[in-house]
C-alpha cells in the first residue's frame, strides 16, 4: 500500500477518520502479509512452504488407502477406513474455520473501503489520489478474496465427497468384519463338534475294545481251566498232589504259629499279672504314640508316690539292652517316636522295697502319622503352631501364639516377624518330647537351640508335636546330625 506521509496527517482533519466497529473479529494476531506483482494483482505471501494444502493432503492420505488396500487384513482395513474418516471430518473442520475467516476478511475489507471512501471526500490533490489508489488495491483484494472462497467452496464439496466415501467404506469394512467373524465362530463351532464326534468314537472303540479283550481273557483262562481238570483227571500226577499238600501244611503251620503266639502274649500277661498282685503300683494308659503313661497306686498302703524316686528306661523288644531315659522322674511319662517298637519300664524306689512295672509290650505307632511325615518332607520348611511353657527351665508368663519353623537345614521360633530363635542342625541342638509334665506331656516338646537356650514348646495336638519331633530328626539325620534328647545314645537308623 502507499505510505502516508506525515503532510497528510497533519492536513486531515480529526473528525474525517472514522473508528473501526467494535464487533469485528479478526482470524489472527496480526495482519496477513501481501505483496503486489508485476500486472498489479495482489499476492497472498505463503509463509512456510512446506505446508500442503488441503486438496494434497486429501490426495495423499488417499492414494495411501488405495495402496495399502491390497496387503492390509479386514479389521486394519476397517481402521484405516476410521482414520481415514476422522481425517476427513478434521479437514472439514478446518474449511469450516477457514470459511469463517473468508468472512471476516470480507468484513474487514468492506469497513476498510467504508473508511477510505469517507476519506476519499475530505481529501484532495496527491492524497486523494493515494486513496482512491488504496480503495482499487482494497478491491482487487476482494476479488482475489471472492475466488479464494470459491475454490475453498469446491474444496469443500470435495472433502464432504470424499468423508461420504470413507463412511461408507467404514461401514462396509465393519459388515465385513462381522460377516468374516461370524464365518470364522461357525467354523469354531463345526471343528469342535467334529473333534467331539472324534473323541467319542475313539472312546466308544476303546471300550469296546477294552470288554472285548476282556471276555477273551476269561474265556481263555476257563479253557485252561478246563483243561488242567481234564488232564488231571485223565493224567493224575503225584507231583502236583505233593504240592497241594504242601500248600495245605503250610496254611495249617500258619495258622498254629499264630495260635502260639497269641498263647504266649496271654501267657506272659497272666504272669506278669501274678507277679504283679503283691505290687502296689500299676500303669495305666493306652501303649501308643500320641499318649501317655501314668503310674498309679493299686492300693491304699502304698508309699506315696511324691516320697519315692521314680526312673523310666526303654527296653529292646527282646528285653534284652536297656537304655535310661535321661529326666524322665515323673510319674506320667508320654511315649515318642524313639520308643516306638520298644518296652517301657518303670522303677519305683522306696525306702524299704523296689517295684518295677513294664508295658505289655511294645509302644504301637500313631495311626496315618508315617505318610503325614513322608507328606511334609517333600516341604522346603514347614510350620508348627506352639506356646512357650518354659524357657532355660523357668515357666514363660505369655500365652502368645508362636510359630517353629523346621526346614532342611535349620529350626526357627519366630513371634509374628520377629526372630526368637534361629539354629542351624548341630551336635548342640538337642529335641525330644517333654519327659513329665501331667496330662498335657503328649503335646509338648524340650528344644536346645544352643547351649544355654532351651524352651519346652506345647503344640496344637500330640499328631503335629510327634510329627514335628520326626521331622527334624529327618532333616538332622541328612545332615549327619543325630538330633535326639539329653544322654539319649539311641542308634541312628532310627
Amino acid at each position: 500500500m502507499t505510505r502516508v506521509g506525515r503532510d497528510f496527517g497533519d492536513s486531515m482533519k480529526k473528525e474525517a477518520v472514522l473508528p473501526v466497529s467494535a464487533d469485528v473479529i479478526f482470524a489472527s494476531s496480526r495482519f496477513p502479509n501481501y505483496k503486489i506483482s508485476a500486472n498489479n494483482q495482489i499476492v497472498e505471501v505463503k509463509e512456510d512452504p512446506k505446508v500442503l494444502s488441503m486438496k494434497e493432503v486429501v490426495a495423499r492420505e488417499t492414494a495411501q488407502l488405495l495402496e495399502q488396500q491390497k496387503r492390509l487384513s479386514v479389521r486394519d482395513l476397517a481402521n484405516k477406513f476410521e482414520k481415514g474418516l476422522a481425517a476427513a471430518a478434521k479437514l472439514s473442520d478446518e474449511a469450516r474455520l477457514r470459511e469463517a475467516a473468508s468472512l471476516e476478511k470480507h468484513v474487514l475489507l468492506k469497513k476498510l473501503r467504508d473508511a477510505l471512501e469517507a476519506l476519499k471526500g475530505r481529501v484532495a490533490g496527491k492524497n486523494k489520489d493515494d486513496v482512491e489508489e488504496a480503495i482499487a488495491m482494497v478491491e482487487a483484494l476482494a476479488v482475489q478474496l471472492t475466488q479464494r472462497e470459491g475454490e475453498l467452496i469446491q474444496e469443500k464439496a470435495e472433502v464432504k465427497k470424499l468423508a461420504d466415501f470413507l463412511k461408507q467404506a467404514s461401514e462396509d469394512a465393519k459388515k465385513l468384519v462381522d460377516e468374516e467373524r461370524a464365518f470364522a465362530r461357525v467354523e469354531i463351532e463345526n471343528a469342535r463338534a467334529a473333534v467331539q464326534r472324534v473323541e467319542e468314537a475313539l472312546q466308544e472303540q476303546e471300550r469296546i475294545s477294552r470288554a472285548s479283550g476282556k471276555q477273551d481273557l476269561e474265556e481263555l483262562m476257563k479253557e485252561v481251566q478246563e483243561a488242567r481238570r481234564i488232564k488231571m483227571l485223565h493224567q493224575p500226577s503225584k507231583v502236583m498232589d505233593m504240592e497241594h499238600e504242601l500248600q495245605a501244611l503250610r496254611i495249617q503251620l500258619a495258622e498254629k504259629s499264630k495260635h502260639s503266639r497269641q498263647l504266649q502274649k496271654e501267657l506272659a500277661m497272666s504272669k506278669r499279672c501274678e507277679e504283679e498282685l503283691g505290687h502296689f503300683y500299676e500303669l495305666d494308659g493306652p501303649e501308643a504314640l500320641g499318649s501317655f503313661l501314668r503310674i498309679q497306686p493299686c492300693l491304699n498302703i502304698a508309699p506315696e508316690l511324691s516320697e519315692c524316686s521314680i526312673q523310666w528306661y526303654r527296653l529292646t523288644a527282646e528285653g534284652g539292652k536297656k537304655e535310661l531315659i535321661s529326666g524322665a522322674t515323673k510319674t506320667v511319662y508320654a511315649p515318642e517316636p524313639f520308643d516306638v517298637g520298644r518296652v517301657l519300664q518303670a522303677e519305683i524306689i522306696s525306702e524299704d522295697q523296689k517295684v518295677i512295672l513294664t508295658t505289655t509290650g511294645t509302644i504301637d505307632p500313631a495311626a496315618g502319622l508315617g505318610n503325614y511325615v513322608e507328606s511334609l518332607v517333600r516341604r522346603h520348611d514347614t510350620e508348627f503352631n506352639v506356646v512357650i511353657a518354659q524357657m532355660n527351665g523357668v515357666n514363660y508368663t505369655s500365652e502368645s501364639i508362636h510359630v517353629l519353623h523346621v526346614g532342611k537345614m535349620r529350626m526357627k521360633l519366630c513371634k509374628g516377624k520377629t526372630t526368637v530363635a534361629k539354629e542351624y542342625y548341630s551336635t548342640l541342638m538337642q529335641l525330644c518330647g517333654v519327659r513329665g509334665g501331667g496330662n498335657a506331656a503328649a503335646q509338648a516338646v524340650f528344644w536346645q537351640a544352643k547351649t544355654g537356650l532351651s524352651y519346652v514348646l506345647a503344640f496344637e495336638s500330640e499328631r503335629e508335636r510327634n510329627a514335628a519331633i520326626m521331622l527334624a530328626r529327618r532333616f538332622a539325620f541328612d545332615c549327619n546330625i543325630m538330633l535326639a534328647g539329653p544322654d539319649d545314645r539311641a542308634p541312628l537308623e532310627n
